[in-house]
């Protein structure tokens, strides 16, 4: 009789492992296009179908090689988290650039026009505050690199969202006199990034401090610039490369900040 009863629980847990394997996915993605102006900028939105209600959102900066599957990712990692995830554009659609040369020159253009750079984070702002399940008042914009310093400017600009986060991002700006920060900040960055000299993260800590602003800085030791993407590698001598260790630490110091933001 016993015997019976483990081939019948085999059977079952076999039909439903199958079951299992063949139901659909619930998170939902796709391209949309959204604009800045006259601009047409190509973003990615993400969140999970069964979504019931307003639920947390986050926007999501690429770096400096542009809007990619990197941020994409990112974007549906955060939906099967139960966020409304949007990765945004800032260059413009089918501006990708192809290299690092053309890297920097694109991305100076926003890094000497702060104007610009916030104008374009603020569209995107606009177009996830425009999602349906997206709770207009649990609204975070993390950014990688380049992406760092686009949130960090879209905090300076006095916009009220629950917090920002830079990771391994660009820390200077033109005007620290200038800024109005009202939300919460946290840095993720590497102690060893060769591109955040020592006078650039003094004057942050400074501005931070001058602004009362609630923030927090986490270093991790033996990273250089870019220590999330593996796609540069692991020499640190060239100054950017990935460190899987600061990597995996980085993302649950992230969502343990929008845990903590996002509480009622």
């Amino acid at each position: 009789m016993k015997k019976v009863i483990y081939i019948i629980a085999a059977l079952l847990m076999a039909v439903s492992t199958a079951y299992a394997s063949d139901a659909p996915q619930t998170i939902y993605s796709k391209t949309i296009d959204y604009k800045d102006g006259n601009t047409v900028l190509e973003g990615y939105v993400a969140y999970d179908k069964s979504l019931k209600g307003k639920h947390p959102a986050v926007l999501i900066v690429h770096d400096w090689m542009g809007h990619g599957e990197f941020v994409e990712e990112k974007a549906r990692q955060l939906a099967k988290l139960g966020y409304v995830a949007f990765a945004a554009d800032i260059y413009g659609k089918n501006i990708r650039p192809k290299n690092n040369e053309e890297a920097a020159k694109v991305a100076g253009i926003y890094k000497n026009d702060r104007a610009l750079l916030r104008r374009r984070v603020e569209a995107a702002l606009s177009y996830l505050k425009s999602v349906h399940y997206t709770d207009p008042k649990r609204i975070a914009a993390m950014g990688y690199c380049f992406g760092g310093m686009a949130v960090l400017e879209l905090a300076r600009s006095g916009e009220e969202i629950a917090g920002v986060a830079s990771i391994h991002g660009s820390l200077d700006t033109p005007d620290a006199t200038n800024s109005n920060i009202k939300t919460r900040v946290l840095v993720l960055h590497g102690a060893d990034d060769p591109f955040t000299p020592p006078e650039v993260m003094r004057a942050f800590e400074d501005e931070m401090r001058h602004d009362k602003v609630d923030w927090q800085m986490v270093l991790y030791g033996n990273a250089v610039h870019a220590f999330t993407n593996p796609a540069t590698g692991s020499d640190n001598s060239k100054g950017v490369a990935y460190n899987e260790k600061a990597d995996k630490r980085s993302w649950i110091a992230l969502i343990d900040f929008f845990k903590e933001i996002f509480s009622k």
